[in-house]
């Protein structure tokens, strides 16, 4: 059986560095317009020079096979169908799987609104009233949104206070990051961060092995008796908890590290064109966090004064010089 695009190894607990950015640039191509078939990205990809895992070209089905697999996202689905962590790094996030999903139920059926590829979910933006992060979610009207989600009956979530149309705060956001590339120097500054990135990718590489390996070692413990049944329990919570924690700060790290900027007399264009992956990893390289607060009153669909706030990040700090 050939391994997963995207993974290095059948278990899928390492991730496959060659396939890791041609993926999530395929993933952000179906996203970012319904119109965009299977078969529009296998001619791209085919295009690109990349080619599957057994060194096909691409085609509508296998796209389509790809797309449908939780195994990307490091998901699979639970005795009653529900996706559930399967305990290996993902190539895309949770969110970006529920949106293929979406995306092809609404191609079967052509009723549903097309999917939104939300540029600053997954911790890219975050509540100003309570510091949870904000999450993609549509308007009783289906308009594309973002919103701090209310606490559940376990307690989580944040203060449910915040909401933002999506295409508002992403634009706003767009509009400072690319003025920000233009500043003389800053092209230089992003390409020695990135090479430290890479640097951070492979310490975490190394980190996850070694987390792989404690686990190992205890289930051989176990086996043999060594230790009991409650602290195998135990050090094997610790080490599953400590390696989502890892994988997860490599998968940003990653796509901060393997994107390429367009050129700087094109940059406009080339941010209104570049898929989302590319435009997430920019923000993610120059901003450390977007806060957003409240509007002044309900139904305020702009970008107030002081209502959303840019962190950026120090690139000296990051590259180390």
């Amino acid at each position: 059986m050939p391994r997963l695009y995207g993974f290095d190894d059948q278990s899928r607990q390492r991730l496959r560095d060659d396939e890791v950015d041609p993926l999530r640039q395929m993933v952000s191509r179906a996203l970012v317009d319904l119109s965009v078939s299977n078969a529009d990205v296998a001619v791209w990809a085919n295009g690109q020079g990349y080619r599957g895992t057994l060194g096909g070209e691409w085609k509508d089905a296998s796209v389509g096979r790809l797309f449908r697999n939780p195994a990307i996202a490091g998901l699979r689905y639970d005795e009653d169908g529900g996706l559930v962590d399967a305990g290996h790094p993902g190539v895309i996030t949770h969110e970006e799987f529920e949106a293929l999903l979406a995306r092809e139920q609404s191609r079967k059926t052509g009723d549903a609104e097309p999917p939104h590829d939300y540029l600053l979910t997954d911790g890219g933006c975050t509540c100003g009233q309570c510091a949870q992060a904000l999450q993609g979610a549509r308007t009783n009207a289906g308009t594309p949104g973002y919103r701090c989600r209310p606490k559940d009956k376990e307690g989580r979530g944040g203060c449910g206070e915040v909401r933002i149309d999506a295409e508002a705060l992403e634009n706003h956001v767009g509009e400072y990051v690319v003025a920000e590339l233009l500043k003389p120097g800053v092209r230089a500054q992003i390409l020695k961060a990135q090479a430290a990135v890479q640097k951070q990718v492979e310490d975490l590489s190394q980190e996850i092995e070694d987390l792989q390996t404690r686990r190992t070692e205890a289930g051989t413990l176990y086996g043999q008796r060594q230790i009991s049944r409650d602290a195998f329990v135990a050090a094997d919570k610790e080490i599953t908890g400590s390696l989502k924690a890892v994988q997860s700060r490599k998968r940003y790290a990653e796509q901060m590290a393997n994107f390429s900027l367009g050129r700087a007399k094109d940059l406009v264009r080339w941010w209104n064109t570049a898929p989302n992956a590319s435009k997430r990893s920019i923000c993610m390289l120059l901003l450390d966090n977007v806060e957003v607060f409240p509007a002044s009153a309900r139904g305020v669909r702009t970008v107030e004064p002081g209502r959303v706030v840019l962190h950026w990040r120090k690139l000296s700090s990051v590259s180390g010089g």
